[in-house]
């Protein structure tokens, strides 16, 4: 299948908020979608979100009040699974992280979409090889990992089951640019992708720098908001080391401080296991950072999260993605 033979696509779990997001971008980009949730309480939180989004959207003028409303009017709200798969070409599932809920849901997937639509896993880092594994077409399988939120953020990442096609890649690549997006192939299956692992290695230090007392959890997101957050925001850390090398580029920047980064490993976290009331020392120090900061930038987390998405557009725009 070409990536032009899409003309509908079905997102599975829409009342949440990755599925409602994808449906919100399917939907901004001009493509009819069928929206399924397990029952009318859910569906209505996908409306809500969507709608919502779009307000957002007409309102930062990125799109106007007649275009959002057509787009809303491509969307198709269903608790029935056949209605939702039968006639599309692209299935973004957006089902809870757990191997057997999105087994069982690829399963009535097979019963009733036709063989060629491209089943893609919004998956945070399940291998797709085992979410696919008794699919009557393991081939059209493939993860489509999003970043919060998934219709403002770019990144997709894609990761091929042991019997996902490579048309089925190279579709779904196509796809993800066509909205606009930036796909990135993992060359071979890695639990939690690649964005996800560097994330959470960057938060096991934070959490142990606090839990050993260096710093409060308000200073590690400052440190990283108005240290390297700024720069990452703009490139990645290969990049920014190389810029830092000067003439000499990244290997020159690695033969100074390189030695240096050895004794700092030695003395950086490698546990596997959290430490003990870290989630309650960690939520309390959250709380303590919304409330000390800018009223204009929001201390409740739905302000906040309003003054996140102004700050991604500003972003968005400076990338030429808007």
């Amino acid at each position: 299948m070409n990536v032009k033979d899409i003309k509908k696509v079905a997102v599975l779990g829409g009342g949440g908020m990755i599925g409602s997001c994808w449906a919100l971008n399917f939907l901004w980009k001009g493509y009819p979608a069928h929206i399924f949730d397990i029952n009318e309480e859910a569906l209505q939180n996908a409306r809500n979100r969507i709608a919502a989004g779009f307000d957002f959207l007409v309102k930062r003028n990125i799109l106007t009040a007649d275009k959002a409303h057509v787009a809303m009017g491509l969307a198709k709200y269903t608790t029935d699974l056949a209605e939702a798969v039968a006639d599309v070409q692209f299935i973004q599932e957006a089902s809870p992280e757990r191997y057997e809920v999105k087994q069982a849901l690829l399963a009535e997937v097979d019963r009733h979409a036709p063989a060629e639509a491209i089943f893609a896993s919004s998956t945070s880092g399940l291998l797709i090889t085992e979410i696919a594994k008794g699919s009557a077409h393991p081939e059209r399988c493939l993860g489509a990992h999003p970043y919060n939120p998934p219709h403002l953020i770019p990144l997709v990442e894609i990761g091929k089951g042991e019997k996902t096609s490579e048309a089925a890649v190279e579709t779904a690549v196509a796809f993800y640019k066509a909205l606009g997006k930036e796909p990135v192939v993992l060359r071979k299956e890695a639990l939690g992708f690649i964005a996800n692992r560097l994330s959470v290695a960057l938060y096991r230090e934070a959490v142990d720098l606090v839990v050993r007392g260096v710093c409060s959890v308000e200073d590690v997101d400052k440190c990283v908001t108005f240290g390297p957050g700024l720069r990452y925001g703009l490139m990645g850390p290969n990049m920014i080391y190389h810029l830092a090398g000067g003439p000499f580029g990244l290997k020159g920047v690695m033969h100074h401080i390189g030695p240096t980064v050895e004794w700092w490993w030695e003395d950086m976290a490698d546990w596997k296991k959290w430490p003990e009331n870290w989630l309650e020392a960690a939520h309390e120090g959250v709380l303590q950072e919304m409330a000390n900061r800018p009223p204009e930038q929001g201390r409740t987390s739905e302000e906040i999260a309003r003054w996140r998405d102004d700050g991604l557009l500003a972003l968005l725009r400076f990338h030429g993605k808007l």
